[in-house]
């Protein structure tokens, strides 16, 4: 369990409990070391690169690293990067760091605020982390982690072959062969 869960927040229990085990089950600190590495070659920052849940949440919590990684890759993208110890403000960082991530990460792959602050979901920080990394390279011009991007396959049709596949009936359509309307009564009432 992670050491950052609010204070104010009852230890969890019961479904909650194994809903938050199924969770910290699915992170990888083995990914998560090498992004940390990834954020801390690319801001140039100096923080502990172990993987472990306590350690990746502890780095990225109050969000000023997060947003040195988002200058860092795109220049002027966090216009102000809050440095006071109050939580709204910390919280207001993560905020500033996800508005930069939706412009090149599916929205499937973002995080919300309190998965970072708290502490409720750090697999869901690694994979906006490791998406992000992945585009790096296509984005940024930076290395990245993870397989490249596919590119897409690009095929031009000529006209003949695209007016030839006007008349074909895909299988998915199904076929009539064999069907009547026999038996279909329209307009009919229904004799009681």
């Amino acid at each position: 369990m992670s050491a950052f869960a609010s204070s104010d927040r009852a230890e969890k229990s019961g479904i909650a409990l194994e809903a938050q085990q199924k969770i910290y089950e699915k992170y990888d600190k083995n990914l998560a070391g090498e992004i940390l590495q990834w954020v801390q070659d690319v801001t140039g920052l100096s923080f502990d690169t172990q993987g472990d849940a306590d350690n990746f949440v502890k780095v990225f919590q109050d969000g000023s690293v997060l947003c040195n990684l988002a200058n860092a890759l795109k220049p002027g993208s966090v216009k102000k990067v809050n440095t006071s110890a109050m939580a709204f403000k910390k919280m207001e960082n993560i905020s500033f760091f996800l508005k930069f991530a939706e412009e090149f990460v599916q929205k499937s792959e973002l995080f919300q605020t309190v998965d970072l602050y708290e502490g409720q979901d750090p697999n869901a920080v690694l994979i906006c982390l490791a998406s992000l990394a992945r585009k790096s390279e296509k984005h940024f011009g930076r290395s990245g982690l993870g397989p490249k991007e596919a590119q897409g396959d690009r095929r031009e049709w000529t006209e003949e072959q695209l007016k030839a596949g006007q008349n074909v009936i895909g299988l998915q359509m199904g076929s009539n062969k064999g069907a009547t309307a026999s038996g279909l009564n329209m307009g009919n009432t229904r004799h009681m």
